[in-house]
């Protein structure tokens, strides 16, 4: 049987902090440094950094994959992201700390398939993390990592569903929690917070004009910034979503992954996910080709790649949206986004606002799932990739749904 997690485990999905020790003394990390994404030098693990001083590019983690436990390793273990735990940044089962995060169900959408003539469709729902996203993989890894190396205190700009796991997984280790939050964002991001302990802080203008803030707020560096990719762990924890969609297709990779692009973590961490299993011998080729998705009214990393930029300019004045987490005017991680879709043979698309609410409905009613904003976005780039021809009948199509569509109701009503 193939590992497809369509539900979970509950005792699994209420556990607080670290797993017991002895089921993971067996899993000893990998992780051997830190690299920058532009220079490759390389940076001590054992050390304190957030993103390459010379290069101001992201950091990114490196392993020892050649002393792999073999894919077959992981089939017993949890269903969680830890289960990857040598191929995770955290070197002390102590501080793998876990609110129930990862192995998230992969749908087969066989309404859509049918109306379509797609046959081979699947749906990664994130919505089914801790604080309703795709953002308690990420948060989670950088917490715990950052724990190990003694922080207790954090900051972040966010659009909403970032704040909402940091504070979080803050909680769960006692740690403080400041949030920076755009006022446009739905209340129920800033009530998810503020019950959680964290400090929130509403601020006029785009996620940029938050983060703006939270750098004049944390001039001394008294606070952990964990902005994406401005500290490396946040992609370890993301690229589980790989290694999952890996596992659950029984290791044979689909031909187009469509995801929606704020930061791009996620995107970036799937690839890297990717190439990590190729090098390890868990799967024989890489097919798929990486989308990224952005709002008409956001789209700088798609303005990018139609110039065939390898960077991003600044997108002013970006439009509000009912998908908080894609008005992102400049991603910090833009070169390895762009990067990202070029290896890959992708491509990169936006959607309106009108576009997303339509896929939303339509959605809805064909396979009877609520998808998020982001999520629409994605279903209404994957019906216009078909119809350009980007995707073929024969292709096996992932699409992500990062976040809870009940966490956007406000927008939505």
């Amino acid at each position: 049987m193939p590992w497809i997690i369509l539900s979970f485990n509950a005792e699994f999905r209420s556990a607080r902090l670290s797993f017991a020790n002895i089921l993971y003394d067996y899993m000893k990390s990998l992780y051997t440094h830190l690299e920058c994404s532009q220079c490759s030098q390389h940076f001590d693990k054992y050390q304190i950094h957030s993103y390459c001083p010379q290069c101001t590019q992201p950091l990114v983690a490196r392993y020892d994959l050649q002393s792999h436990p073999g894919r077959n390793a992981i089939q017993n273990r949890p269903p969680n992201l830890w289960r990857y735990a040598e191929l995770l940044p955290v070197l002390s089962p102590e501080f793998q700390i876990t609110l129930g995060e990862g192995a998230t169900p992969l749908l087969r959408l066989k309404n859509t398939a049918k109306h379509t003539g797609i046959h081979q469709l699947w749906l990664k729902d994130e919505g089914n993390n801790p604080t309703g996203s795709f953002k308690a993989r990420g948060i989670g890894m950088a917490v715990s990592k950052a724990t190990e190396l003694g922080i207790r205190e954090f900051c972040i700009p966010t659009a909403g569903n970032a704040g909402s796991a940091l504070a979080a997984y803050c909680a769960a280790v006692g740690a403080q929690a400041n949030i920076y939050m755009p006022e446009v964002t739905p209340e129920v991001f800033r009530l998810d917070c503020e019950i959680m302990g964290a400090n929130v802080v509403k601020v006029k203008g785009s996620i940029r004009d938050a983060g703006l803030k939270m750098n004049a707020d944390n001039t001394d560096g008294k606070w952990w910034d964990i902005t994406t990719l401005k500290e490396p762990f946040r992609l370890e924890g993301k690229k589980t979503m790989g290694y999952e969609i890996a596992e659950q297709m029984e290791w044979e990779l689909p031909d187009v992954i469509i995801y929606p692009t704020g930061g791009g973590t996620g995107l970036i961490g799937i690839w890297k996910a990717f190439q990590e299993m190729l090098e390890m011998g868990w799967v024989s080729k890489i097919p798929a080709k990486m989308v990224a998705v952005q709002t008409a009214g956001c789209n700088p990393i798609i303005r990018a790649f139609k110039a065939g930029q390898d960077v991003s300019e600044v997108y002013e004045n970006p439009a509000e949206t009912i998908a908080n987490g894609l008005r992102v005017p400049k991603a910090f991680g833009d070169k390895l986004i762009l990067k990202t879709i070029y290896d890959s043979g992708g491509t990169a698309l936006d959607i309106t606002e009108e576009e997303m609410l339509n896929a939303i409905n339509d959605f809805g009613r064909q396979e009877g799932i609520f998808l998020s904003p982001e999520g629409g976005a994605v279903y209404a780039a994957f019906k216009k990739l078909l119809e350009s021809g980007f995707i073929e009948p024969y292709h096996r199509v992932v699409l992500i749904n990062t976040g809870s569509a009940y966490k956007y109701a406000e927008n939505l009503i």
